[in-house]
This record gives C-alpha cells, sequence and structure tokens, in this order.
C-alpha cells in the first residue's frame, strides 16, 4: 500500500490556497519549536513513498558557501520564487532522482526554519536553518554519500527582500 508523506503540502494547498495555516509536522518530527503560519504551495507532483515516514535525527544548517560541481554532475534542479509580502511559505520540490549530494542556492534574501528531504525508503532528514537568515550564496544542504533516492524537499521560508529565490539541485 503506497502512502502520501507530503500531507501539508499536497493535501492542504489545494483547499487553502492563499490562506494561511499553521505548519504541520508529522508524529515524531525533530522540531519542537512554535511554528509560524503559512501560505502552503501546491506541490508539482504528488509524492508518492511506499514506507511509513521516520524521522531521522535532524542536522544542524552550516552556511558555509560552496562551490556546485560541474553541470555533469548536476541530476536534478528546481527552484521556488518567495515574495516578502507572502510571509511564511510551505513549499515542496519533487525530486524523484537518485543522487549523492544537495545544494541549496539563494538569490535574495530569505528566512528558513527548516527544510526536510524524504528519501525513498521513508526516512526524512529534517535539516534546521532555526529561523536563519540566508544572504545570497550556494551552500551544501545535505550530504548522502550513499546514493540516496530522493523523493522531495520541503522548506518553509520567507523572503526577507521583495523577491527570493530558492534552488535547490542534486549532484550524482
Amino acid at each position: 500500500m503506497q502512502k502520501i508523506i507530503f500531507i501539508a503540502a499536497l493535501s492542504l494547498a489545494a483547499a487553502f490556497a492563499g490562506v494561511r495555516v499553521n505548519v504541520h509536522i508529522g508524529v515524531g518530527h525533530p522540531i519542537h519549536r512554535v511554528m509560524p503560519q503559512v501560505v502552503v504551495r501546491e506541490g508539482r507532483a504528488p509524492i508518492i513513498v511506499r514506507e511509513r515516514a521516520s524521522f531521522i535525527a535532524p542536522i544542524l544548517f552550516r552556511s558555509d558557501v560552496v562551490v556546485i560541481p560541474g553541470r555533469e554532475r548536476i541530476v536534478w534542479e528546481d527552484s521556488e520564487k518567495l515574495l516578502r509580502d507572502e510571509e511564511w511559505v510551505d513549499s515542496t520540490l519533487t525530486v524523484n532522482s537518485r543522487g549523492r549530494e544537495l545544494f541549496l542556492r539563494v538569490a535574495g534574501r530569505a528566512q528558513i526554519q527548516f527544510a526536510e528531504i524524504h528519501f525513498g525508503n521513508g526516512q526524512v532528514q529534517v535539516v534546521d536553518f532555526d529561523d536563519k537568515q540566508m544572504q545570497e550564496g550556494t551552500f551544501r544542504l545535505l550530504d548522502f554519500t550513499d546514493g540516496r533516492m530522493v523523493k522531495g524537499v520541503r522548506m518553509i521560508a520567507r523572503a526577507r527582500t521583495p523577491e527570493a529565490k530558492l534552488s535547490v539541485l542534486m549532484a550524482k
């Protein structure tokens, strides 16, 4: 039986487009602070995982600027544009690809609560940004050298400039 684990981004988006809702975090989510209300962006495609979600111990985000590997190593890339007037946004990027590391590119300035990386085996790695204000640059989001299948990336973020763009890239 297949289970959809991006419930917040998929089921709430259609019903509450443009409406602020509480951030939905699943049972066992490792972050326990008060979350802001968000506008939920509809995912581009449904994310289906055959296993029940299990959260791995969270990782604190390190804001060391990095250089992205050459284009021949990039296997997937997607982005989300944020507008300051929207305030906090809950967005999900559908990946459905296998790789070894994820990068986050910030254009403009943004503030990020956390990112969730959903793997094909049901595991979810939370990267805690702890409300960090991000400047423009490219950062390593997560390194998983075992070449894992990533189903999607969920982020809770807001623009701190009139417009900001968050791009996630996966390298093989």
